[in-house]
């Protein structure tokens, strides 16, 4: 039997305030989150989505919960534009590579789950259905609002009628009444109203896509929105306690989700709405017309262990705007290999601890209130400085953290630490070759100058010539890779 004895509060999007947190199954708390549309790499903007969702998991399973939860794969009917008019993502994808939509699908798939392993963001039990294999539950929604009189057909499609549910822009709280076609959506004459959106889109008569399904109303593809609303429903019931997402989801995307599971289901379909704020690069929102998009992968290739992304993510508030530097991450990283250096270097024999029962409290308190993880950290660099504990209580109740925290104190990550630290010797200053100190100079200052693609060659330039550079908060250390 569960014992409750802390309450959670999650900020909830809808409500627009903390409410402490009631599951609707005593010990099960149901969990949706918006998943990636497959027809590029996701980048670290997405990435705090997932970060997000894995902590609030983590939360909850600190605190005795079961969680079912569902991450769903956009793999078709994701449009272009916000509205209903363009091409399909998938489709426009394959166009351009010359690859099928199939196969782009799942060339991303597969390097989206690369990339929440890499974060150590927890996959078991986990599901993560394919819009594709759910079609006919999506067509049997879409047949049901029709039947109810929340949908009509036009030229193009299905549409739901959102006159006819009166919540419709709740949350968030957005202001239907002052929408004016073309402000949110493409214009189509033929809707409605302005912010009437696709069930299920017609093929186009002119050409055929590569991926369509017939349906009561002709051959197509399901709308963005209803795929969510029908693999939520499939694989989670009519309601559910969690829903996740950026807050570019809010005004669009989980509004019509509500609106049409609410009018199918005949109940409330989410009692907690939690979003995550935007990332930015430099000051600048991540676009690829900006051409600042980036990847876990750019991070790695860097020299930087995906974790201190997490860690660095881990030391904001999830609600809060975050503006990601290089030099914020070379922090984090930093700040995450003294975290490893000290377990290494004092805890590692240290076992048959118990756990801080003062630190607990103060943990608990943290992480249950909104997932205040920024204080969480700060608790952490407190208890590793705490002389007061032992050895053995600090190891104990570091390790309890990282139960929620998710930033690698483990054998695995702490064997590479240890790997890393005894494979690679620092050159003294005196030591290096002038070509080699000339090349470091170099590199310094397009550092500096944020010049990161030159920096990054002249790394290789150095790699190539057997020396490895790493990045600390004092400046780079230089190692020669083949002493050990």
């Amino acid at each position: 039997m569960k014992k409750e004895t802390h309450p959670i509060y999650f900020f909830d999007t809808l409500t627009k305030g903390k409410k402490v947190f009631t599951p609707l199954h005593k010990n099960e708390v149901r969990l949706y989150s918006c998943g990636p549309t497959v027809y590029s790499r996701a980048h670290i903007g997405n990435m705090r989505s997932y970060v997000m969702s894995d902590t609030i998991r983590r939360v909850l399973e600190y605190n005795d919960y079961k969680v079912n939860q569902v991450i769903n794969i956009t793999d078709v009917g994701h449009l272009v534009s916000d509205g209903d008019e363009g091409e399909d993502k998938l489709e426009k994808a394959a166009t351009e590579s010359g690859e099928s939509a199939q196969n782009i699908a799942e060339k991303y798939t597969k390097l989206f789950f690369e990339d929440i392993v890499e974060l150590n963001i927890e996959t078991d039990g986990t599901k993560f259905p394919k819009a594709t294999d759910y079609i006919q539950s999506q067509i049997a929604m879409v047949q049901s609002l029709m039947e109810t009189g929340h949908a009509y057909q036009i030229s193009d499609g299905i549409y739901f009628d959102t006159s006819v549910f009166k919540d419709y822009g709740a949350l968030g709280n957005i202001p239907i009444e002052e929408l004016e076609e073309g402000a949110r959506v493409d214009k189509n004459n033929e809707k409605r109203h302005p912010t009437d959106f696709a069930l299920w889109k017609f093929s186009p008569k002119d050409s055929k896509r590569q991926q369509e399904w017939p349906s009561p109303w002709g051959v197509g593809f399901p709308g963005w929105h209803i795929e969510c609303s029908a693999m939520s429903r499939a694989l989670l019931g009519r309601s559910i306690d969690i829903h996740t997402g950026g807050i570019d989801h809010i005004a669009t995307h989980h509004n019509n989700e509500i609106a049409q599971s609410e009018s199918v289901n005949k109940k409330k379909f989410v009692n907690y709405w939690i979003h995550n704020a935007f990332i930015t690069v430099e000051g600048r929102r991540m676009g690829k017309s900006v051409g600042n998009l980036i990847s876990l992968d750019q991070i790695i290739d860097r020299g930087y262990s995906p974790l201190a992304y997490r860690y660095l993510l881990l030391t904001a508030h999830y609600s809060t705007p975050l503006n990601f530097t290089w030099d914020a991450l070379e922090g984090a990283h930093t700040a995450l290999i003294r975290i490893y250096s000290y377990f290494v270097e004092n805890l590692k024999d240290a076992e048959g601890g118990a756990l801080s029962q003062k630190y607990k409290k103060r943990f608990i308190q943290y992480i249950n209130d909104n997932m205040d993880t920024p204080h969480a950290i700060a608790l952490v660099w407190e208890l590793i400085k705490d002389k007061e504990i032992s050895k053995e209580d600090k190891k104990a109740t570091l390790l309890d953290f990282d139960r929620v925290l998710g930033i690698g104190l483990d054998a695995k990550e702490i064997q590479l630490t240890t790997v890393l630290k005894n494979t690679a010797k620092k050159i003294e200053v005196n030591d290096i070759p002038s070509e080699v100190q000339n090349i470091l100079t170099e590199r310094k200052k397009a550092r500096e100058d944020k010049d990161y693609k030159k920096a990054d060659e002249l790394r290789d330039t150095l790699d190539e010539m057997g020396y490895e550079i790493n990045d600390t908060e004092h400046g780079a250390e230089l190692l020669r890779k083949t002493e050990k």
